[in-house]
């Protein structure tokens, strides 16, 4: 979703006042095997439209992966069996980040909280519209990122605006190896 007409003023209004703030923690990314888990793309997943590159990650190692699990099913039963995903945990030193991680500001912001993560995966741009409104509008305003709930763990998620990465700000900890699906999945019911 490209924006060809004008940004909503109330919503600018609305990200505007919330909270920035500033992130010095370990941070988790799932990649596929060969990838760098720090390179930055533009997915048109639930916080970018695609016009802009963003990195997705999560502050527990668990949440990343419950995230990624969700995708890669794609609504299915089974997953892909050739394919293999890592974990990484990364260094993050990032300020003017939006803090959106109390599931309860969503809702002044236009997201229905109640059906937050929960559209099965054929209708989850019911929900990313709007969503991705949000975050274009903090990449708009200046926001190096933001902090805002997972939708698959009881975790924060941070989605990092990679024109605003600069230095140091990220850097890869470690390679924490090879994601086994069917161990995690057995032993991870719910976040």
């Amino acid at each position: 979703m490209r924006y060809s007409k004008p940004r909503d003023s109330d919503l600018i209004d609305a990200v505007e006042s919330c909270e920035s703030i500033s992130i010095r923690q370990s941070i988790w990314r799932v990649v596929l095997d060969g990838r760098d888990p720090c390179q930055c793309s533009s997915p048109g997943g639930r916080w970018d439209n695609e016009t802009f590159e963003v990195l997705y990650t999560s502050q527990l190692q668990d949440g990343a992966i419950a995230e990624m699990l969700f995708h890669l099913k794609k609504g299915q039963p089974v997953l892909p069996s050739k394919l293999t995903y890592r974990i990484f945990e990364l260094n993050l030193d990032l300020d003017d980040v939006l803090n959106l991680g109390d599931k309860d500001l969503l809702s002044p912001l236009g997201v229905n909280t109640a059906q937050f993560g929960k559209l099965t995966y054929a209708n989850r741009n019911d929900e990313y519209t709007r969503t991705q409104k949000i975050g274009e509008t903090a990449h708009f305003l200046g926001f190096s990122g933001i902090v805002l709930p997972n939708a698959r763990w009881n975790c924060n998620n941070v989605v990092l605006f990679c024109d605003r990465l600069e230095g140091d700000a990220l850097e890869e900890i470690r390679d924490h190896g090879p994601i086994d699906w069917n161990a995690w999945s057995k032993s991870n019911t719910a976040g």
